[in-house]
Order: structure tokens, then C-alpha cells, then sequence
């Protein structure tokens, strides 16, 4: 691999030769190389990878090398983690509504720190791990992220102290706020938007008597798209200069994931079947919408590929095995003349790909290789 670890048709070819296709590759360099910046540019947090993004074996035995830690929510999160050898307090159960299961394997698996963003989540904390360490979810608003994830958790800045009174009076330890700007934001808004919120309500809980000393500050760190290349160095040097203003002297977390994963993950494909339909080119591809590129429609991302062949590109449309018609990558991509076994490469793959594809009309989801 060279330059930014793009994978070269020549490595591609050998690869599929060796596994078949479909095929995502993982690259450990990116892998290093994307954790190396984020904490030498945030030098004050802690790393809690979200498993969601990629929790494929060779990436999470790699990271936990590493010494990071780990974002779960839920059962079998933990318990995968669990299977590794991978200790409790290395986790925080993320997940803001916990199910009876989940609570279970948290138990079992010795994970005490969780955050929370409603009352309702007291009770069933403390009954499952009575003096658990919690997070508070605070709601803020983002509008430059691609994800918007507040719609559906925190709870508002305003009701947060009635919150953490009654999770202090139930006797858990609570121990700090937790926020989630959305995925994939462009811009550093959202997390000094945030910064202050969470400034102002640490000052508020001192008045209470409760000792705030961590703060979690989730998400949203974006990668490269064919839309966006953004400077990561400034983004996170942005970010790190308001921790240094508002919380110089406080634990910082983060749970990162598309950050470290995405730009490590490689998908290759292969051509399976050419026509014609309704005037254009018609691929056919051994990977679908059904499978990695489910990410079309959960996670908004584009998937644009690499065609190592020349010549004329038309107006084509890109599909995936399945019976399903909806099973179109698009029906719009300027290609070459393709044929069958030529190979497709898609870069920035690698996050909420591999881990939401599905085994759709019994296909397989497509192998994981670690390389480099």
C-alpha cells in the first residue's frame, strides 16, 4: 500500500486471488496512524473505541493492543470483549438505554461505568449495579454533522441537575457528563457549543456537593470523503484548546469510531454480471446494499469506486447481488466498459459497513483481512 494506504489494483488482485471477493481489507498502519494523531493532538483523553463503527476481531484485538479502551451498548458487545480477555474496566456501557439483558452481561462482565440521560434509567442501574459510576447524557444540538444523534438521546441542559440529584440520592457514583455532537460533523462548533454547556452544569453540580471529574466527550470526528477532506490536525487542536480553556483539570474521554476505523477499511468487489437496461450499462457486483454498503441509507455515505481499466466512461448503474430492486448502489456512476471478474475498489470503507451487513437472501457477509 502506499501514499495514504490505498490499496493498489495489484495488491487487490493478489488479495482476491488469495480470499475471494467480496473482501474488506484493514490496514494496520492506518490504524496506528489514525490513533497516533488523535492523541498527539488531544494529549489529555483517554480513547473509548465505539465498537458499532467496526467490531470486527482483527480490529478490536489490534486496538486493544494498543491500549485503548472500548465503547459498548450492549450484551454482546461485552461479552465479545469478554471472549478477547479484555476486563470490565476497560469498557463503558454506552448505550443510554440499557436492556434487562444488556444489564445482565454488564454483571457478568464486570463493566461498571454506564452513561444515563433519563430518570427512568436510576432504578434499573441501581438494581443491577448498585454504586455504578455514571455519566449524565447532555443534549446538544449540531447541525454541521452528518448524523444527527440527539434527536433521540441526552436529556436537556435544564433538566439535567433533577437528574443527577436523584442518580446521586439512589446512590450511584456520579461521576461526570457524557455529550455526542452527531457523526461525521465538519466542523468544531458543536463540541465548544458543548464545552460551555458542560462547563456551566460541572459548576452546577459543585454547588450541589457532587464532584464532577470526568467528561465524555464522545464522537463526531470526521474522516475524508469525495466531499470533505477535512485538517484533522486543526479540528483536533480546536477541540483541544477548549478542553484546555474549560476543563484543564478534568479526566476527558472520547469514543471515537468511524476516526479510527474508516479510512482503514477497504471493500473489493467484483463484477458478476454486465447488461443493458433502460439504455445504460448495468453492473452487477458480489456486494450490495443488503450487505456493506447498507451505509448507504443507515449512515448517509456515499460509496464512489476505483476502476483500474481506461477508456470512455458512460453513465452507468452499479448493483448489488440481491433480488431486491432496491439493491442499487447507483444508477448514476461514470464508467468505463466493465466485464466480468473485473475488480472494484472502495476506499474509506471501513465503518458501519462490515458492521451492519446483513445475510440478506443468504448471502455471506463478506470477509475481514488484516494486513501490513
Amino acid at each position: 500500500m502506499n501514499g495514504r494506504q490505498v490499496l493498489t489494483f495489484s495488491e487487490a488482485r493478489e488479495l482476491a486471488n488469495q480470499y475471494g471477493t467480496p473482501l474488506m481489507v484493514l490496514s494496520k498502519k492506518v490504524l496506528d496512524a489514525q490513533v497516533a494523531i488523535f492523541r498527539k493532538y488531544l494529549p489529555q483523553v483517554q480513547i473509548y473505541y465505539a465498537m458499532k463503527s467496526n467490531p470486527s476481531e482483527a480490529i478490536i484485538k489490534h486496538l486493544a493492543e494498543k491500549d485503548v479502551n472500548f465503547d459498548v451498548a450492549s450484551a454482546g458487545e461485552m461479552r465479545q470483549l469478554k471472549g478477547y480477555g479484555l476486563a470490565g474496566d476497560r469498557m463503558i456501557y454506552a448505550n443510554p438505554v440499557k436492556t434487562p439483558a444488556g444489564l445482565a452481561a454488564a454483571k457478568e462482565c464486570n463493566v461498571s461505568t454506564m452513561t444515563f440521560d433519563s430518570e427512568f434509567e436510576i432504578e434499573k442501574m441501581v438494581q443491577s449495579q448498585p454504586g455504578a459510576r455514571v455519566l449524565l447524557r447532555v443534549q446538544i444540538s449540531n447541525p454541521d454533522a452528518l448524523v444527527d444523534l440527539n434527536s433521540k438521546f441526552g436529556t436537556t441542559p435544564e433538566k439535567a441537575p433533577e437528574i443527577w440529584r436523584k442518580a446521586h440520592e439512589a446512590g450511584l457514583d456520579m461521576a461526570g457528563l457524557c455529550f455526542h455532537v452527531g457523526s461525521q460533523s465538519t466542523s468544531t462548533t458543536g463540541y465548544h457549543n458543548a464545552l460551555m454547556v458542560c462547563r456551566d452544569l460541572f459548576d452546577q453540580a459543585k454547588e450541589d456537593g457532587l464532584d464532577f471529574h470526568i467528561l465524555d466527550i464522545g464522537v463526531g470526528f470526521p474522516i475524508r470523503n469525495k466531499e470533505f477532506v477535512p485538517d484533522i490536525p486543526a479540528f483536533l487542536t480546536d477541540i483541544q484548546e477548549g478542553l484546555t480553556e474549560f476543563f484543564p483539570d478534568t479526566e476527558i474521554w472520547a469514543e471515537p469510531g468511524r476516526f479510527l476505523c474508516g479510512e482503514a477499511g477497504t471493500i473489493i468487489a467484483s463484477v458478476i454480471g454486465v447488461t443493458e437496461r433502460r439504455g445504460k450499462p448495468f453492473y452487477t457486483i458480489d456486494e450490495g446494499i443488503y450487505g456493506s454498503f447498507t451505509a448507504k441509507y443507515f449512515d448517509h455515505w456515499d460509496f464512489e469506486p476505483r476502476i483500474e481499466k481506461e477508456g470512455e466512461k458512460v453513465v452507468s448503474c452499479l448493483a448489488g447481488p440481491s433480488c431486491d430492486s432496491i439493491d442499487i448502489l447507483a444508477d448514476d456512476y461514470p464508467l468505463p466498459a466493465l466485464e466480468y471478474g473485473d475488480l472494484l475498489i472502495f476506499d474509506y470503507a471501513g465503518s458501519y459497513t462490515y458492521a451492519s451487513a446483513t445475510t440478506f437472501n443468504g448471502f455471506e457477509v463478506l470477509k475481514v483481512v488484516m494486513i501490513d
